[in-house]
């Protein structure tokens, strides 16, 4: 299963017990099927879990008889969809009028007298999530959406979401594909809202995998310091070795002064030591700098004609 499947399932698993959180959330997976209309209601999901949690809020709130529509084995994808349609013409009235919409109604949009109170306005999110929303599996990035056929209705949703008081949620809105996303793609207000919808598991393993990556993504950059700095060490050793070898071929290396002979010994004789080690070899002990200095004296010296 995917990431955001988990997730739906978690979600579906945490059944609100209160009468009007079922029909807050319903709400909003009527809100975002497939038709909600006084004459039809079709809803429809490629998830399992909640094609079971729509099915069981529908004929336990309101008892109607529905026709489904499930998919063939073997069916994956987009290919794998639940289909749920209510057969009776006066029960979608009913249901329709319930939640205060009428026929002349020109856009539909989210009927605020449906949610009173936080709890409310929670299972309404939590709902939409189930119908519309998706979370990208932490591994692969940070993205949590909820997709709306209808401009106004997303953005119903999207000021929803912002007035959550649990958590300051930047929601964000975008044009795909013929339908209305709204989407966050920060971690930590993903962690917040799947924790505000009742998911607290898939919570923290985005919280998990964010921190494993911040570990990792320091190891990665210390252990890339790392071998830069190897490799500048062992550039910087192999031009002062080769001033060294030159200086011996061509006889000039006996009439180096001492203190230059010395550094020029310990670092023939160790190529792969850093600055601050050859001079922690010397006595009496020299800097990291003054190590250099004497090494630049005789890179200049085997430089001269």
């Amino acid at each position: 299963m995917s990431f955001s499947s988990d997730t739906k399932r978690e979600i579906c698993q945490k059944l609100s017990t209160r009468k009007p959180l079922q029909y807050a959330e319903l709400y909003a997976m009527l809100l975002l099927g497939k038709e909600f209309s006084s004459r039809c209601i079709i809803f429809k999901t490629e998830n399992e879990d909640t094609f079971s949690h729509f099915i069981f809020l529908l004929s336990q709130l309101f008892r109607a008889k529905c026709e489904v529509v499930a998919p063939m084995k073997g069916q994956s994808g987009k290919n794998r969809t639940y289909t749920v349609t209510v057969t009776s013409p006066e029960k979608c009235r009913r249901i329709f009028e319930y939640y205060g919409h009428d026929d002349r109604e020109v856009n539909l949009r989210v009927n605020r007298a449906n949610i009173d109170d936080e709890e409310e306005q929670r299972a309404f999110i939590r709902g939409a999530f189930l119908a519309g929303g998706s979370v990208t599996d932490p591994e692969k990035a940070y993205h949590l959406e909820f997709a709306v056929s209808r401009r106004n209705l997303c953005m119903d949703i999207c000021r929803l979401i912002r007035e959550i008081q649990d958590a300051r949620v930047i929601i964000k809105m975008m044009e795909r594909g013929g339908s209305y996303i709204a989407y966050v793609k920060d971690s930590e207000q993903i962690t917040d809202l799947l924790t505000y919808m009742g998911a607290v598991k898939a919570s923290m393993s985005v919280m998990g995998t964010k921190a494993l990556k911040q570990v990792r993504n320091a190891a990665n950059r210390r252990a890339n310091s790392e071998i830069a700095n190897l490799q500048k060490t062992a550039s910087a050793s192999a031009r002062q070795i080769k001033a060294i070898k030159k200086l011996k071929k061509d006889g000039r290396y006996n009439l180096l002064p001492e203190e230059l002979k010395v550094v020029a010994e310990i670092r023939y004789d160790y190529p792969e030591l850093t600055l601050r080690e050859l001079g922690a070899m010397l006595d009496p002990p020299i800097s990291r700098s003054g190590v250099n200095h004497r090494l630049e004296k005789i890179i200049r010296m085997a430089e001269e004609e």
